[in-house]
């Protein structure tokens, strides 16, 4: 009860009306899609740093749709930091053809609609987004959510209710035996996150 008012309280604020579709209701099934995404940024502090890339694929039941998959890099204003480049490999030069920031936010948001989010670590990346989508649509993304550390930790909390349990993405896919592609690439992270999820649905507990 108290979601649906405040969405409809959120729909209020929205300024840009050709976003309207973020609030439809959700139909429920097996058709029912769900969109994984990850952002690699400049930092890990969203009211200073910045978008870098997007990367997003939707999961349809057991299937990772990487044919629809987006993958997209934002224009940067001001250089790389050399500690940022070391993580995700990303120079300023690597960026030719990137697109302005407010692009790549109207193309995520079209290309996730009104589907369900997940991601790991997700309150970060969403939090990265909703930096850009306030002030240029008025509100925070409306999408219900999924966490995928916080269904691995239920999944584990039961066999070591008294133990650390380690929620690292690598320690994850590894648990899950996973295959793993180059990290710190946001569509790659998106696919592997997109794996640790569909694993997780079959899995009734982790030993």
């Amino acid at each position: 009860m108290f979601e649906k008012l405040f969405k409809k309280w959120n729909q209020k604020k929205l300024t840009d009306q050709r976003f309207l579709f973020l609030f439809d209701e959700l139909e429920e099934g097996e058709d029912q899609e769900i969109v994984v995404f990850d952002c690699e940024t400049t930092g890990l502090n969203p009211k200073i740093d910045d978008i870098i890339s997007i990367g997003a694929v939707k999961i349809k039941g057991d299937k990772i749709l990487t044919d629809q998959a987006i993958h997209l890099f934002v224009k940067q204003d001001k250089q790389i930091r050399p500690e940022s480049i070391a993580i995700h490999q990303i120079r300023h030069c690597d960026l030719d053809g990137a697109i302005p920031i407010q692009d790549a936010i109207e193309k995520f948001l079209y290309y996730i609609g009104n589907r369900s989010l997940a991601g790991y670590f997700l309150e970060f990346d969403v939090a990265m987004i909703n930096k850009y989508t306030k002030p240029m649509i008025g509100v925070a993304l409306p999408n219900k959510r999924e966490e995928i550390s916080a269904i691995y930790y239920d999944k584990k909390i039961s066999p070591i209710p008294q133990g650390h349990i380690d929620l690292k993405f690598e320690t994850i896919i590894n648990d899950l035996a996973l295959p793993k592609l180059k990290a710190h690439d946001a569509l790659n992270d998106a696919i592997m996150t997109a794996m640790m999820y569909i694993k997780l649905q079959h899995v009734k507990k982790l030993y």
